[in-house]
C-alpha cells in the first residue's frame, strides 16, 4: 500500500488567522467564542467568528488553500493535483442573501435581482473554484457529509493516493455557516448553547456555531521524499459508516460509531491500546457527548488521552473534522496534547486533557459524528512510529 503523508496545512479559525496562531491560543486554553449579534433581527448568541462580521466562503477558502500550498512549498500551477474540498453549508449565506433580495423587497420596486452568478454558488463550486485557482486538471470532488465532511474529504484524498490514482491531493473542508437560517435552525432544535461551549462538562448547554476551515496537502511518501518536503505525519487509515437511525440523534448504543472505529483500526493495522490520543467530536450537546463517551469507554483503555477543541473554535460543522486533523498533526509534531477548552467539571470517567500536556504521541484517532448518523474516523501516525 502506498504511504500517504501530510506536507502542508492551511488553517483559519476563530482562534487565529493561521495554524500557528490558532494552535498557540489553543495550548494557552483560550477560546475564540464570544457573545455576538451579527444579525439585528436575531438575539445575541455565542459564536466563533473570525472577524467582526460573518466570513464569506470564497475569500475564506482562497486564504486557506493559499496558506496550505505555501506551507507545503508548492508553486502553481499544479496540473496533476487532485482537489477534494468539502463543506456542509457551502454557499448557503449567498443563497439566503439572494432569497432576501428576491422576496424581502418592496413589491413595487423595479430593482433587478442578481441571478447572473447563481452557477458560482452551487454547492460543489467551491472545490471547482479551488481547482481553477491552482490550475489543477485532475480529479475534483466536493463531499457533503454533515459534520463528518472534513474527515470524509481527507479520507477520500488518502484513498486516491493509496490506490495510485494520483500522487498529490489538496483536501479538507471550509465552512462559513453563520447565517440567520443556520442559527434559527439549531435554535429550533434546542441544540444551541446560551453562554459558551463546554464539551463533556456536567454543565454543558449545547453547541456553539463557529466558522473556519483547514486544508491539507496530501502526497505519497515517495513524492514527498523526492522533493525533500517537510512531513507533519502519516494518514494510516480511516473508517466511514452510517447509523441509518435518525435525522439528528445518534444511535443510542453507538454501534455504527464503534464500527467506524474498528474499521479504521483494522485498515491502519492498529489495536485500541496503540492509540495515544483521541481528538473527540465533543460538540457539548447532551446526547453526542454522552454517547461518544460511552463509545470511548467501551473500545479504549482508560488511559487514552481525550479532548475536543470545539470549546475553543466553536463547532465549524463540516470543517470541524479537518480542523481536528490539523490540530492533531500539530500534536504529533510537537508531542503536545491540546486541552479540552471549556471543560471544568467532567461528567464522564475519561482521561480528559484539562490543560496542554507534554506526552509521547505516536498514533492519534480523530472522530467526527455528524447529523444523520454519518460517522468518520481517521488514524494519524508519527513518521517515526
Amino acid at each position: 500500500m502506498v504511504k500517504v503523508v501530510v506536507t502542508g496545512i492551511g488553517l483559519v479559525s476563530a482562534l487565529g488567522a493561521s495554524l500557528e496562531d490558532s494552535w498557540q491560543n489553543l495550548l494557552a486554553g483560550k477560546s475564540g467564542i464570544q457573545l455576538q449579534q451579527p444579525f439585528p433581527e436575531l438575539e445575541p448568541v455565542p459564536l466563533g467568528l473570525i472577524g467582526k462580521q460573518p466570513s464569506g466562503l470564497k475569500t475564506l477558502n482562497q486564504v486557506i488553500v493559499a496558506s496550505a500550498l505555501k506551507d507545503a512549498g508548492l508553486v502553481l500551477p499544479l496540473l496533476d493535483c487532485a482537489v477534494v474540498i468539502g463543506s456542509s453549508r457551502s454557499h448557503q449565506s449567498d443563497w439566503e442573501l439572494l432569497a432576501k433580495k428576491m422576496y424581502g423587497k418592496d413589491p413595487n420596486s423595479t430593482e433587478e435581482v442578481g441571478l447572473e452568478d447563481w452557477l458560482d454558488i452551487l454547492p460543489h463550486m467551491n472545490a471547482i473554484a479551488s481547482a481553477r485557482k491552482i490550475g489543477a486538471s485532475g480529479i475534483v470532488a466536493a463531499p457533503m457529509a454533515a459534520c463528518a465532511t472534513g474527515i470524509w474529504a481527507i479520507a477520500q484524498a488518502a484513498f486516491l493516493i493509496q490506490t495510485r490514482q494520483c500522487q498529490r491531493v489538496i483536501a479538507g473542508a471550509v465552512e462559513a455557516p453563520i447565517t440567520p437560517l443556520t442559527i434559527c435552525g439549531f435554535q429550533q432544535m434546542g441544540a444551541l448553547a446560551k453562554t459558551g461551549a463546554y464539551p463533556f462538562d456536567v454543565h454543558r448547554e449545547g453547541l456553539v456555531l463557529g466558522e473556519g476551515g483547514a486544508v491539507l496537502v496530501l502526497e505519497s511518501a515517495e513524492l514527498a521524499k523526492q522533493r525533500q518536503a517537510k512531513v507533519y505525519g502519516e494518514i494510516l487509515g480511516f473508517g466511514l459508516t452510517a447509523d441509518a437511525y435518525h435525522t439528528n440523534q445518534p444511535e443510542p448504543n453507538g454501534k455504527s460509531a464503534i464500527a467506524a472505529i474498528q474499521q479504521c483500526l483494522k485498515r491502519s493495522n492498529l489495536i485500541p491500546n496503540d492509540i495515544d490520543y483521541i481528538h473527540a467530536h465533543g460538540t457539548a450537546t447532551q446526547l453526542n457527548d454522552r454517547i461518544e463517551s460511552k463509545v470511548i469507554q467501551q473500545v479504549f483503555p482508560q488511559k487514552v488521552a481525550v479532548s475536543s477543541t470545539k470549546g475553543a473554535t466553536g463547532h465549524t460543522l463540516g470543517a470541524s473534522g479537518a480542523l481536528g486533523v490539523a490540530f492533531s498533526l500539530q500534536a504529533l509534531q510537537q508531542q503536545l496534547l491540546p486541552p479540552c477548552v471549556g471543560l471544568q467539571t467532567p461528567e464522564f470517567d475519561l482521561n480528559f486533557m484539562m490543560s496542554a500536556q507534554q506526552s509521547t504521541i505516536q498514533q492519534i484517532l480523530c472522530f467526527s459524528f455528524g447529523f444523520g448518523g454519518q460517522n468518520a474516523v481517521i488514524a494519524l501516525g508519527s513518521i517515526n512510529s
